[in-house]
């Protein structure tokens, strides 16, 4: 059986040992088309997108790489579809955020990729660790490109830097004290 495929090495760097990447790597060597949804930090490590990528982005993702000046977009965006996830994607996003405590560290951009690509059933090429754990969280699954990505998911609690007392949920400053509060994992 001949193959008029010709296998090219990959333009990103993964260091990740994890199911969607022997995906990736597997639809490369029987050139199947893989559904990848990217993070600003993913367009940050990508030179062009890989050809059996169906790659999409979101307005937000496009609207960061212009606020940092980055020109990338311009040169990818005839190989990148640009779309939203629905409310209702958003909207299981932001609750299961709210279980994890990720709430206050996920950037609205970050919310809608994570809400796309659980709406297209896509894999998330994404170096942010916070979407990384929200993805798992969510059975999303992700790619690292030039980190090591996650070990685990990681749950957060609000301490407060003045009283010591304990949130689940983020809050502007401590409603007993005042302080400020920090992120610590959860136990």
């Amino acid at each position: 059986m001949t193959s008029d495929f010709v296998y090219q090495e990959p333009v990103f760097n993964f260091h990740a040992k994890n199911t969607v990447l022997r995906k990736v790597i597997k639809a490369v060597d029987v050139n199947l088309v893989v559904k990848v949804v990217l993070d600003t930090s993913a367009l940050f490590g990508l030179e062009q997108v890989p050809p059996n990528w169906e790659a999409y982005v979101t307005e937000g993702v496009l609207a960061e790489l212009e606020k940092y000046n980055d020109r990338r977009a311009e040169n990818l965006l005839h190989t990148i579809k640009v779309s939203q996830a629905t409310t209702a994607s958003l909207s299981k996003v932001k609750e299961a955020a709210r279980g994890t405590g990720d709430s206050s560290r996920l950037s609205k951009t970050d919310m809608e990729v994570l809400a796309l690509a659980l709406e297209l059933k896509a894999a998330l090429a994404t170096d942010d660790y916070s979407i990384q754990n929200l993805a798992s969280v969510l059975g999303v699954e992700y790619l690292p490109m030039n980190m090591k990505g996650i070990s685990k998911v990681v749950r957060w609690n609000y301490l407060c830097t003045g009283c010591g007392k304990v949130f689940k949920e983020p809050q502007p400053d401590c409603p007993v004290c005042g302080s400020a509060l920090r992120t610590t994992r959860r136990r």
